[in-house]
């Protein structure tokens, strides 16, 4: 209840009608009598549970406008920006795949390679690939994307041995990406007795997921993307990479100079149905704590996929690569969120929102001899 209209002295203190004096501080009167008027805006803001707005009363002089009272069943962690124009739409430059055997082959080594320490390629190039964090080379992320299974190989991580779930027909949706996308190595860390590789998870963002899966993430960054604006983040990723590059200014580049604007973080992981393994914000990049992101390779290669294997290879080439040697375990829940993020970008992601398929790993002949022991 709110206090009835009583009377006050001129030491500020409130005296009752009734015989008996209480006497109460001013401020806490104060106090009491906005409470209860927020009590009693609240009780009429949250009559009418079923609108996501009201409009403010006519005494207001806001009359017309509406105010939020209750989200409800509002999403906000994918609602993305106002609508506007995106700059980097259709900016991908179209560079056909070539045939591995090619002379046009030379210098544009690719990718995924051997990352196991020791190992090098037999293509000789006189590229360096960056070999500190991208954004000490003025490059930002524009893209995440995964691949099903590791597109690259790490003996003792992600190789020959690992082992993964098998697709069961109860989950269709991982059936039948299962079956359109080629499935690239897996860890070892999965063991079907564990609950924590067993237990099925909601998605309620990401398509076709599976706990237990091995599933490599891709970070492409670009010093041509629209670094720093809503628009930085693109699908396809070719749109984030080429947004402020044409094919005229393109031609122009060495190697060198491409290799040192456009590279791929990878990291690989093994999803688990286990909170304590989560990791947010997977939209700025490869996870550097402790054990993850310390085992790095470093070399240069070339866009992946499916589309190419070791007769078809890709021209856009030669980039950076820094790939985690060591595979990880990670929530299920943080690949979800990722996915939520990813909805709420201005550009539509949603064809990144499941697994890619794999390309095959890169024949020695194709891979470069560059790769550093970082």
């Amino acid at each position: 209840m709110c206090p009835s209209e009583d009377k006050y002295t001129d030491e500020g203190r409130m005296e009752e009608s009734s015989p008996s004096k209480a006497v109460i501080p001013l401020a806490i009167v104060t106090v009491v009598s906005v409470v209860c008027m927020c009590a009693t805006a609240i009780v009429v803001a949250t009559q009418d549970n079923g609108s996501a707005s009201a409009p403010l009363g006519s005494g207001s002089g806001l009359s017309n406008l509406n105010v939020i009272l209750n989200v409800g069943d509002t999403d906000f962690a994918t609602r993305g920006p106002p609508a506007g124009d995106n700059p980097c739409a259709g900016k991908k430059l179209d560079l056909p795949n070539i045939e591995c055997i090619n002379d046009a082959i030379d210098g544009k080594p690719q990718a995924g390679a051997n990352v196991t320490k020791g190992y090098k390629g037999d293509m000789e190039v006189d590229v360096e690939p960056i070999d500190k964090p991208y954004w000490q080379s003025g490059l930002c992320p524009v893209n995440v994307h995964w691949h099903l299974g590791a597109e690259h190989y790490s003996l003792g991580e992600y190789d020959e041995a690992g082992k993964g779930p098998a697709a069961d027909e109860k989950d269709d949706d991982h059936r039948r990406l299962a079956e359109e996308a080629r499935l690239g190595y897996q860890c070892r860390h999965y063991d079907e007795n564990d609950a924590r590789f067993a237990m099925p998870y909601e998605w309620k963002h990401c398509v076709g997921m599976k706990v237990g899966e091995t599933y490599e993430v891709h970070w492409p960054h670009s010093a041509a993307g629209s670094c720093g604006t809503v628009n930085q983040y693109q699908t396809p990723f070719y749109d984030g990479v080429f947004c402020n590059l044409d094919m005229e200014t393109l031609v122009t580049l060495t190697p060198q100079q491409i290799a040192s604007a456009v590279g791929v973080q990878a990291q690989i992981f093994t999803i688990v149905n286990d909170e304590s393994y989560y990791y947010p914000n997977l939209m700025r990049g490869m996870i550097v704590d402790g054990e993850k992101g310390s085992d790095i390779a470093y070399y240069t290669g070339s866009t992946t996929g499916t589309s190419r294997d070791n007769e078809k290879c890709s021209s856009y080439a030669p980039i950076t690569w820094q790939v985690d040697r060591k595979c990880h375990k990670i929530s299920a829940s943080s690949f979800d969120q990722l996915c939520a993020d990813m909805k709420s970008q201005r550009d539509d992601m949603s064809d990144d929102l499941y697994a890619h398929g794999s390309r095959e790993l890169v024949a020695d002949e194709w891979a470069a001899d560059n790769g550093k022991l970082l």
